[in-house]
């Protein structure tokens, strides 16, 4: 191989090294620091762009995403000497590349352990019981901790979510019996509770049972009062249409004599029924009166055989 062709070779790979110097191609949400001469020189957002070669590097690279960091789990000690262990998960996002590269080293793990020494201090002012249900004060506080602190780093935290609180086996069992206990209480005010209602129930149904039963006597009294009321009033009403049909032919003529004819026949019929009981003749003390009525009868009848006539 001739001379000239190991010259053409160096040639294209140092064009080569060039080239992949020179030409950088940044991705959507991302950011590339460059360094020229080891000084921070530019900062290069999503796009094609040309640097110098040998003298312009590309220091850092960071994501503009949000990021998901898990935080280990720890102890913690609550306000009431109980020992739990506490993890969670951070969620922030590189606001200023330049600030992230020369404001800290490792933002990432700084911001995680400046977030389990806030959870440290907030669990420390809480009592067990609180720390189940504070979780949002928490998450809050760690959060104001953290993006404080990390404003000088170019990071901002956007939240922060406690995955798990967990007490020790001791106070677990404690807080199961506490909790059966509850139930149970709850339980037995419900079943009391029931059973008070039920009472109530059927002496509301007993009273408004008693209340229809005497609105139905009440009613029924009142109706038959006036049934009664209204046969009385129609028999009185029958009674004195009749006497007024007497009286009338009372007056009329001939109306005495049949009236005394009427009395004398049953005179003489209830006479009859007389003597025949226990098989005694009863004899009236005053047989004058029955001759009397009799001759009367016996006048009526011929009077009125002679009106036939």
């Amino acid at each position: 191989m001739e001379p000239g062709t190991y010259i053409l070779i160096g040639v294209i790979i140092l064009a080569i090294i060039v080239f992949s110097q020179t030409i950088r191609i940044v991705a959507q949400r991302t950011a590339f620091i460059v360094e020229r001469l080891g000084k921070y020189s530019k900062t290069l957002d999503a796009g094609f762009h040309i640097l110098t070669p040998f003298f312009d590097k590309v220091a850092y690279k960071h994501t503009l995403k949000e990021q998901a960091i898990d935080v280990p789990s720890q102890s913690c000690i609550t306000k009431d000497n109980i020992a739990v262990e506490v993890d969670g998960i951070i969620y922030l996002q590189v606001i200023d590349p330049k600030k992230a590269s020369y404001g800290i080293n490792m933002y990432q793990f700084a911001s995680t352990q400046l977030a389990q020494t806030t959870m440290r201090s907030v669990i420390g002012k809480l009592e067990l019981d609180k720390t189940f249900e504070e979780r949002e004060t928490i998450n809050f506080a760690i959060v104001d901790a953290v993006d404080k602190a990390s404003d000088p780093w170019g990071v901002k935290v956007t939240r922060y979510e406690v995955k798990n609180i967990v007490p020790p086996q001791s106070i677990k069992d404690a807080m199961e019996k506490q909790m059966r206990a509850v139930r149970e209480k709850r339980a037995n005010i419900a079943e009391s509770e029931g059973d008070k209602q039920a009472k109530i129930n059927r002496a509301e149904g007993d009273k408004q049972e008693m209340i229809e039963r005497s609105e139905g006597e009440k009613q029924k009294r009142i109706n038959e009062a006036i049934g009664r009321a209204e046969e009385i009033e129609r028999v009185a009403e029958a009674t004195a249409k009749g006497i007024r049909e007497i009286a009338a032919a009372i007056n009329e003529e001939g109306g005495i004599n049949a009236v005394n004819l009427r009395v004398a026949e049953q005179y003489i019929n209830e006479f009859g029924k007389l003597a025949k009981t226990n098989n005694s003749i009863i004899i009236p003390s005053n047989l004058s009166d029955l001759t009397g009525m009799i001759s009367t009868a016996m006048t009526v009848i011929k009077d009125q055989s002679k009106s036939t006539d």
